[in-house]
Parts: structure tokens; sequence; C-alpha cells
């Protein structure tokens, strides 16, 4: 085990699958190096830092910097998983899917289904996503919600080092297209990262993060620290939480969501997106569906209002889940006897 930051497992990963399997390539935006540089020993690697050295290590052939254009990021993604390379392409703001939108719902989760199985697709997405940096409503949301939706693709939302290293290298080597969505709040995150070079975490597999017999919570990416700080602060008062990091949203694990319901009776939601069609209305839709008779009280969400992402700090903190939100929901459910 070593003790990395999130985006070092990142680039440490591709690095090791880059060594692995000579399909393997990266491209994007700035991914040689980044604020001007072309590679080198100073090269940031972007700029969020997740593919220094790459380029040194590996030529333009593999790592290839990109115009400003999502869209042939996407589509160039496609066509090199298509002719058998392994792309692993950054969208460098999550918030840009829309100019890429028909790469993504009408080719790369379409290919497969469309030619019978016979064809593959194993492109993964890499898009930072979310808000905490005042970065105003272009470049603070989430995405989840839209590629949860379309069927095809595999979503993924690590919430720690060792699951960003784990979930990227099952991404990497999964024959299907994988959205891989990384919180920008969390690069900055240490942990404990298995040194082992073949560690995946199988998709659709939750994680109980922390376990109690009075309330569940479910989260995912971003929203597990939340959830985590909630369930620690709601232990102080005898009250204990099961908190579930989905890690993946296609596949969902539902049976992990439901097995926990069971027990304590009582559902907890976090979610950073807006509520409206959006993982914490298809959870609660799923408990309410399969789990009715066991819950004891209204289902709770803690998510984002109906707006956009607003600029001011004061007001980003107002619009964004907290642990101090989580807890309040966890007490209201525990309101109903």
């Amino acid at each position: 085990m070593a003790k990395l930051m999130y985006r070092d497992a990142i680039r440490n990963t591709i690095f090791q699958e880059m060594q692995r399997d000579a399909r393997v390539c990266v491209l994007g935006e700035d991914v040689v190096g980044g604020m001007g540089t072309a590679g080198g020993p100073e090269a940031i690697g972007g700029i969020w830092s997740t593919s220094t050295g790459l380029y040194d290590a590996f030529g333009a052939d593999r790592v290839i910097d990109t115009p400003i254009s999502e869209s042939a990021i996407v589509g160039a993604a496609a066509g090199l998983a298509l002719a058998g390379k392994r792309p692993v392409a950054e969208i460098m703001f999550a918030d840009f899917i829309g100019v890429c939108m028909d790469q993504l719902w009408n080719q790369i989760a379409k290919f497969r289904y469309m030619f019978g199985g016979k064809s593959i697709c194993p492109a993964v997405i890499r898009m930072p996503c979310g808000a905490g940096y005042n970065a105003a409503a272009q470049h603070s949301q989430v995405i989840h919600q839209f590629v949860t939706n379309m069927p095809g693709l595999k979503v993924v939302m690590p919430s720690t080092p060792e699951d960003a290293c784990g979930l990227l290298r099952q991404a990497i080597r999964d024959d299907d297209p994988v959205i891989f969505l990384e919180h920008k709040f969390l690069y900055g995150m240490s942990g404990e990262v298995s040194d082992d070079p073949d560690f995946c975490i199988p998709f659709g597999h939750a994680r109980l993060a922390r376990a109690g017999l009075d309330a569940t919570i479910v989260a995912a990416g971003m929203m597990v620290g939340y959830a985590e700080a909630a369930a620690d602060e709601l232990a102080k008062d005898g009250i204990g939480c099961d908190v579930i990091d989905l890690r993946t949203t296609s596949p969902l694990d539902e049976e992990t969501i439901l097995d926990s319901v069971e027990v304590t009776g009582r559902l907890i939601v976090v979610d950073e997106a807006p509520p409206r069609c959006s993982l914490a209305t298809d959870i609660a839709a799923l408990v309410a569906s399969k789990a009715f008779a066991s819950l004891k009280a209204p289902i709770e969400m803690v998510t984002a209002p109906h707006t956009p992402v607003p600029f001011a700090r004061e007001l980003e903190s107002a619009y964004l889940p907290s642990p101090a939100k989580v807890a309040a929901a966890v007490r209201q459910t525990l309101s109903y006897r």
C-alpha cells in the first residue's frame, strides 16, 4: 500500500496501464503539458496534473494534445476504440458534455447494440466535474444524471484515491465505453492505494463506508465524504447510519441499497445534482417500489436546488449539500416512529 493523492492515483494507474498494454493511449486538451509547456519535467500535465510524465514516457503517438473541441476529442476516442485501441480521453470540464452529445449518445453508447455485439468500443471518457471552487455556472456542474440515463454507457464516480485507482483500471480494461467522473474537489485528497498492478474494483459493487442500524445514507463521488461526516457526527448522539458509496451509477448496486433499507427502514439520498430526474429520485423510486414495506419514514433527498450553480461563495455554499444538511435529513426521518 502507498499513500497517494487522488490525482496521483489516477495518473499512476494510467501510466501502469500504458506500460502493460500498448493499445492504451491518452488524448485531450493540454494532456501533453499544459500552460504552454510541451512535455518535459516542468510540465504539469493538464490543468488537473493528471497526465504529468506520460508524454516523456510514451511519446506523441500515445499522448495526444487536442484542439479545444470536445466533439473532436470524443469522436476521435470512438474511432480509436473501434480501430482496436483503448483510448483514455479527457474532457477538461464535464460541463461541456453538451458539445459532444451526439458522439456519446448516438455513437459510443450504441455501437455494441447496433452491431449485435460484434463490435466493441472500449473508450474511457474522463470528466472532472462538480462545484466548490466558485467557478460559476459553466464550470461547476455535475453530469452523472445525464450519462446514467444513456443505455450502453458505464458510469463511474470514485470517492477515494484507492477507488479512483481500482475503478479506473477496471474501466481501461473493460470492453464497454465508460464515463469516469472525477470530482474536482477530490483531487487533493490523500489515501492508501493498493500497489498491486492488477488491482481492479468490479463495477456494480457498492462500498459500505459506515455501518449502522438507524438509517441508510446513499451517495456517490464527493457526496460520500459529506455522508460519512454526517454519520460520524450523528454517531456521537448514538445514531448509527449505513453509508453506501455507490461507486458506479450504471450499473447500480440495487441489492446493497435494498438490503440496507430493509434493516434500517429509513433512506436518505445525497446528490449534488438538482432534484428533478436525478440519481436521488432514481434511488428513491427504487426503494419506494421494491422496499416500501420496510420504510418507517418518508424518503429524504439532500440535493442542490433546481437552479444553476451560483458564483458567490456564500451562495454556492448554500446551494451545495453539506454534512449538516445530511445530518438534519437523518434526524427528520428519525422523527417518525
